[in-house]
């Protein structure tokens, strides 16, 4: 294959271009992308890769190839899996934001059985727990945020219309173990707002009930409210739970696209919050 001209690739994709350039077989141009996606040259990784993917996805250029495409970015999910602090992040990060336009893809042309999309949601969330390496920006590398990539995934799978009742509790159960746990660095990099909306795909599909949802706010609460011993930094257990809880309020306050439990949920929220803050809202 001659060599892909990416510099004038990406601006036509400027320009408007959505479809693949015809001298240049479609498999190879995806398998550049594809190990494009983990360089930590973030003008390779966030300027070419993901926009191409994410386009071509977008406008239909995988939808015979849909199947392939999200499988392969499943297993980007595992590459490097466990490490910290290491590049292999890139690669696991934006394979998680590349398998979230599959799933919105599928779930406007439904091209995929109900089971691959289940597969590929088991195999996310999966990941979304086990991750370590939980960096926001780095420094001459650009953005990692798997985190808050990951969080974008869970809510295009909240949107899939094969994740029922069932499935979506399971996501915010994934989402609270993510939150609560020691081993999440405190997340200053806006990943509690993308937490936050992904929570709130969930609820917007109005299939979770109230009396599911204020266990879990109270899950979240407990953790904001987690006691240290004297002398140690209170953020680093319970700041990330606390954030969390802010973002949603302020997402279902304001939202124009509200779900059917929102008035009750704010109460319960506001409750928590409360209890969270006593000093100055109680």
């Amino acid at each position: 294959m001659a060599s892909v001209d990416w510099s004038r690739l990406q601006q036509g994709l400027r320009n408007g271009e959505r479809t693949p350039p015809a001298e240049h077989r479609l498999s190879d141009l995806t398998a550049d992308l594809t190990r494009m996606l983990g360089d930590p040259d973030p003008h390779v990784r966030d300027g070419l890769a993901y926009p191409f993917l994410a386009t071509w996805t977008e406008h239909g250029v995988y939808d015979d190839l849909l199947a392939g495409l999200g499988d392969g970015m499943c297993a980007g999910l595992e590459v490097g899996i466990g490490e910290r602090d290491t590049d292999s992040v890139f690669r696991r990060s934006f394979s998680a934001l590349v398998l979230a336009e599959c799933i919105d893809r599928d779930t406007r042309v439904r091209r995929q059985p109900p089971s691959r999309i289940m597969q590929w949601g088991d195999r996310l969330m999966a990941w979304y727990v086990r991750e370590r390496d939980l960096r926001g920006f780095v420094p001459g590398k650009g953005w990692a945020h798997a985190a808050a990539n990951g969080a974008d995934a869970l809510g295009a799978l909240a949107r899939s219309p094969y994740f029922g009742s069932t499935e979506l509790t399971v996501v915010l159960d994934v989402i609270a173990d993510r939150v609560l746990d020691r081993d999440t660095p405190i997340l200053v990099h806006g990943e509690p707002d993308r937490i936050a909306h992904a929570v709130m795909e969930v609820l917007r599909r109005d299939r979770v009930p109230l009396n599911i949802v204020e266990p879990w706010v109270r899950r979240l609460e407990a953790g904001a409210r987690e006691r240290v011993l004297t002398g140690a930094d209170p953020y680093l257990v319970n700041g990330n739970a606390q954030a969390v809880l802010r973002a949603l309020y302020l997402q279902l306050t304001i939202s124009p696209r509200h779900p059917s439990i929102r008035p009750d949920l704010l109460l319960a929220l506001v409750a928590s919050l409360r209890r969270v803050h006593p000093v100055f809202l109680a």
